[in-house]
């Protein structure tokens, strides 16, 4: 049994009052439109076809920064309703499967789990269409699911064409289809064009059922799936929705949450058991949170890996690596291909930026590290700053193990301090610094050490 999907993306959504399209608005952090084809991507043996129509070339791309060749498109040149979208992707599919799956781009709720449930249904019933509905309060702009006394299914009524007794029915539809593709692709020709001018996919129903043919319907028993975009107040109550579904997978596989609802996680997060995440923490792109790590409160990791027994509080982090036992925070600032390795503490309000902390370095308060390379058990005192641009390019810093920063140094790049070195405090540091040598003063100069000064600890 051969399956093949299509998403309607043509349509521009004027209600969400937006130069962007409504299937590029983000929803907790993917676009509408990558959403609505993870629920496709696993179950259908064709690359799933996206029709698309208004701004046809930004939907392609941000498709194809995700999907790549496993999705195709089609183009929808007139907006002739949603049979003429379907209609558009005929000639990709027509022959080359034995269902055929449509949804819609502005469905992100969709799941995969579900779109099974609909082609497990479809083939045990033997139908040549299968329907999906909701029943709730709020009608969202669907159609109406119209029924015959005995509880078939009858027909769909688009709500701008319902009459008034008709807006009243509580049963929605809410476009997500199977068909036989035999029986698909003879019968979209035949779609009448309806009052607005436009081919409904929704009159296949009542077409099936005046042909004598099985139409089934399924209603969902959680209507939050069913929740479709139209404006923005949609886009949030999906926002809310997605991140409620994506907390509770996590809580369930043993992630701690003091505060679900203030806390964003985005689709391709990973985090281990028994890891906590505090209020109003946000974690987003391919971030990976080692065990018993504690990120948060007021956490932000982007794209950033953690390894096991971290505190991270209050900071932030982008495109990072923090191995395991890492503390930080608060007010600390991780940009990017800054490495932490095992051990390293950061102050508050500390900042680091390509640069590599090496095991147990500390770092105290009001540093800023750019550029740098830190070795081993490394003392950076308060106020450190690595002076790594000179107004034309960024220069390096390198440390050796074992090393003392005083407070307030200037370490003015490129420079290289040696091994068990010394700076004394408010020193600035323009020239190379030797192994164990103790430098001070503005600019900096060697000084001897005294018997109490020995190797740095």
């Amino acid at each position: 049994m051969k399956i093949a999907s299509i998403t309607l993306a043509a349509g521009y959504g004027k209600r969400m009052h937006s130069k962007k399209h409504k299937v590029l608005h983000e929803l907790v952090g993917k676009p509408l439109i990558w959403h609505a084809l993870q629920a496709l991507i696993g179950i259908s043996d064709l690359p799933p076809v996206v029709v698309v129509g208004q701004s046809a070339d930004e939907v392609k791309a941000a498709v194809g920064s995700s999907f790549g060749a496993r999705v195709q498109f089609s183009f929808q040149a007139e907006q002739l309703g949603t049979g003429h979208a379907v209609q558009s992707a005929q000639n990709l599919l027509e022959g080359r499967s034995d269902l055929v799956v449509v949804t819609l781009a502005d469905m992100p709720l969709l799941s995969e789990q579900t779109v099974r449930s609909i082609i497990d249904h479809h083939v045990e019933t033997q139908a040549v269409l299968t329907m999906t509905s909701v029943v709730g309060d709020v009608p969202r702009g669907f159609g109406r699911v119209l029924r015959a006394v005995d509880g078939r299914v009858i027909g769909i009524i688009e709500e701008a064409l319902a009459s008034p007794q008709q807006l009243k029915i509580r049963e929605y539809n809410i476009s997500a289809y199977c068909f036989s593709a035999e029986w698909l692709w003879q019968n979209l020709s035949l779609i009448p064009i309806s009052p607005k001018g436009e081919y409904f996919l929704t009159d296949l129903v009542s077409m099936a059922v005046s042909q004598g043919q099985g139409v089934e319907s399924l209603i969902w028993d959680d209507p939050i799936e069913g929740l479709g975009i139209n404006n923005r107040v949609d886009l949030a109550d999906c926002e809310m929705a997605l991140r409620r579904r994506i907390n509770t997978r996590h809580m369930l596989a043993g992630v701690s949450m003091d505060d679900p609802a203030s806390i964003l996680i985005e689709p391709e997060v990973e985090i281990a058991p028994d890891a906590t995440i505090l209020q109003g923490s946000r974690l987003c792109g391919s971030t990976k949170v080692g065990a018993d790590s504690v990120i948060g409160p007021y956490t932000i990791l982007c794209d950033t890996t953690v390894g096991e027994g971290c505190k991270l509080m209050q900071s932030a982090a982008e495109h990072a690596t923090i191995g395991n036992h890492v503390s930080m925070g608060p007010y600390c600032h991780l940009r990017p291909n800054a490495v932490l390795k095992d051990g390293v503490h950061l102050g508050n309000f500390g900042e680091v930026k390509d640069s590599t902390l090496d095991e147990g370095v500390k770092m105290g308060h009001f540093s800023y590290i750019g550029n740098a390379k830190i070795g081993r058990n490394v003392n950076i005192g308060a106020g450190t700053i690595t002076c790594n641009y000179d107004g034309s390019q960024k220069n390096p810093t390198e440390i050796g193990e074992n090393t003392f920063i005083g407070s307030d140094t200037m370490l003015v790049a490129p420079l290289k301090i040696g091994k068990n070195a010394i700076t004394g405090a408010g020193s600035v540091v323009t020239h190379d610094v030797a192994d164990g040598e103790l430098v001070v003063g503005v600019p900096a100069r060697p000084h001897p050490r005294k018997p109490s000064q020995g190797k740095c600890q």
